[in-house]
């Protein structure tokens, strides 16, 4: 379960991380980059207590459900709560990425553990 979890965190920073390299931004990268993912870690957070993700953190059903929360809250709360900019642009590729990273882990996690029952 831990591991699950810290891979969705890594997931969400990853997303974070990418967007800011690929905009060039500056400031100092850690501080800036905990400030753009808070959002969506909080709602990774509520996800995965909405969905009691631990009971079966790798399934992608639940990578699904998380994925849809940590997206769906992580915007909303990014533009009311924080205060920051909800594009079209940048919603779309939020979703996108966000889904490729939650459910892909978890997609190539059940490859191999297919592979080794084979």
């Amino acid at each position: 379960m831990l591991r699950a979890a810290a891979f969705d965190v890594v997931a969400v920073i990853v997303f974070v991380a990418a967007g800011r390299r690929s905009h060039d931004e500056g400031g100092n990268a850690l501080v800036e980059t905990a400030k753009v993912a808070a959002p969506f870690l909080l709602a990774l957070g509520v996800g995965w207590l909405a969905l009691r993700a631990w009971r079966r953190p790798e399934a992608l059903r639940t990578g699904a459900g998380v994925w849809l929360v940590t997206v769906g809250l992580g915007l909303l709360l990014r533009r009311t709560v924080f205060d920051r900019g909800t594009a079209a642009s940048f919603v779309i590729v939020a979703t996108l990425v966000t889904g490729a990273l939650l459910l892909g882990w978890r997609a190539a996690q059940l490859v191999v553990a297919r592979r080794r029952g084979s």
